[in-house]
């Protein structure tokens, strides 16, 4: 009996150590988070960001207050608008300063746009597409709330929309940062409101020297990419 209780032993200490999962929102104030008071704000139990009523003039984002490298994020997010409405979680991302942009992986939200992999203000293009684009269209319920789950972990990045495999993407540009911020987007152009709640986080393990983000700085030209996204297909 001491011998397998001591195999016991240390099979749970050869298991990785997960952080049971933590809310990021009481429903009641953005604790967590930071960003435009002006654009976000909590209503009705939601988080809610940009408006129906006045055009989103640019890109602008919430951002959590703290850094996460490697984690399991869940949150239920709900679009409406009209114009140019789209919508997107950004993760290991980082405040440009002087604007309103973020820089990083954005995993993106809109019709046209769900299960893609953007890179905002980095590479400004979209780098990996949804696995089955036809099973994450069916399991989109337009105009309602749309669960969102993303796993970052090392640099792999998986994402699932209402329990379907949406996307599965591996960096391979070893210099990419694997560390940063979380934020809601709400996308310039149109009239468009964005609402987000049950978001609960899972710190997974660092991935030892794992590549960081150091100081932003803008890109050649002073300033920032702003380009809208080109209309979805």
């Amino acid at each position: 009996m001491t011998t397998l209780r001591a195999l016991a032993f240390l099979t749970l200490c050869a298991t990785p150590a997960f952080a049971e999962p933590v809310s990021l929102f009481d429903g009641k104030t953005l604790e967590h988070f930071e960003g435009n008071t002006k654009l976000w704000r909590v209503e009705e139990g939601e988080i809610r960001g940009g408006s129906l009523t006045e055009t989103v003039k640019h890109n602008d984002f919430l951002a959590t207050k703290k850094n996460y490298p490697n984690f399991d994020l869940r949150l239920k997010l709900r679009l409406a608008g009209t114009g140019f409405v789209n919508s997107g979680v950004q993760i290991r991302s980082i405040r440009i300063p002087g604007t309103s942009e973020m820089s990083g992986y954005q995993v993106d939200y809109g019709p046209g746009w769900y299960g893609k992999l953007y890179d905002e203000s980095r590479r400004n293009k979209v780098i990996a597409n949804s696995t089955d684009p036809k099973a994450v269209t069916a399991a989109v319920k337009e105009g309602d709330w749309n669960e969102y789950r993303i796993r970052a972990e090392g640099p792999r990045i998986q994402t699932w929309i209402n329990g379907v495999p949406a996307l599965d993407y591996t960096e391979k540009d070893p210099k990419i940062a694997q560390d940063g911020h979380i934020g809601i987007q709400v996308h310039g152009g149109g009239k468009a409101l964005i609402q987000a709640k049950d978001i609960t986080i899972e710190e997974l393990p660092a991935t030892p020297n794992a590549p960081t983000w150091k100081p932003a700085a803008p890109p050649a030209g002073g300033k920032p990419n702003e380009t809208p996204k080109p209309n979805a297909p």
